[in-house]
């Protein structure tokens, strides 16, 4: 009798262990309100002396995972944010290096969103 308890014990907490690792999500670039842009996307913009930060958060469902093409959407959508965000400033910022964005990625099993969380820094043309 003994025996089975124990077993249903490391069971119980077996269970909660595995859904939990079956989610990962990505590491938060800011502390800054989210903004919507579009049904897949949330962004905040934060001013910095010579220009300015994007922070993303951008996910989607894929029935079959496909990390690179999560991650390429996001930093396209965190340039085209920062492009945009100059344009509205009425400035032009120097060309973005897309190696230089930082980027964190995540996934939920058990719902199928790929998750990335991205930011990109833009500094002012002179």
């Amino acid at each position: 009798m003994k025996q089975v308890f124990m077993q249903a014990a490391s069971l119980v907490t077996l269970v909660p262990v595995l859904l939990l690792s079956a989610c990962a999500t990505p590491m938060q670039q800011t502390d800054a309100t989210m903004q919507t842009y579009d049904r897949d996307t949330e962004y905040a913009v934060t001013q910095r002396p010579n220009g300015f930060a994007v922070s993303i958060n951008y996910s989607r469902y894929q029935f079959i995972p496909e990390s690179s093409a999560v991650a390429t959407a996001c930093k396209s959508q965190a340039m085209a944010i920062a492009y945009e965000h100059a344009e509205k400033s009425g400035r032009k910022i120097q060309p973005l290096n897309e190696q230089l964005i930082r980027i964190s990625m995540g996934r939920n099993g058990l719902t199928g969103i790929t998750s990335c969380s991205a930011t990109a820094i833009a500094e002012w043309s002179l």
